[in-house]
């Protein structure tokens, strides 16, 4: 068998990117260090037991190269590779001030 069938080749999307990564919506909550912010994601999910709808935060380390991005903004933020010990997305877009 040649090597091309065995490995799944990965296929760039038209931008040049890896497909699927996750995309998530939060509100800045700090920008307090150098080119990066913590973007707080809540997520409404019913109850396993009571199916009542309820809310669970999660906070995310994102990249902010240009810094702008500042507290109480909501941002779209994407999944990327490991830019340091906590930091894993990086700052698409600022869709409101």
């Amino acid at each position: 068998m040649s090597e091309a069938s065995d490995k799944k080749d990965f296929v760039p999307s038209e931008n040049g990117e890896r497909k699927n990564k996750k995309v998530r919506v939060g509100l800045v909550k700090s920008t307090s260090m150098d080119k990066t912010i913590v973007v707080e994601y809540i997520n409404r999910v019913p109850h396993p037991q009571f199916k009542k709808i309820v809310k669970r935060s999660k906070k995310f380390y994102a990249h902010d190269e240009e810094g702008a991005a500042t507290v109480g903004d909501k941002v779209r933020i994407r999944e990327t590779r490991p830019l340091s010990k906590l930091k894993r997305w990086e700052l698409v877009e600022v869709l409101s001030h």
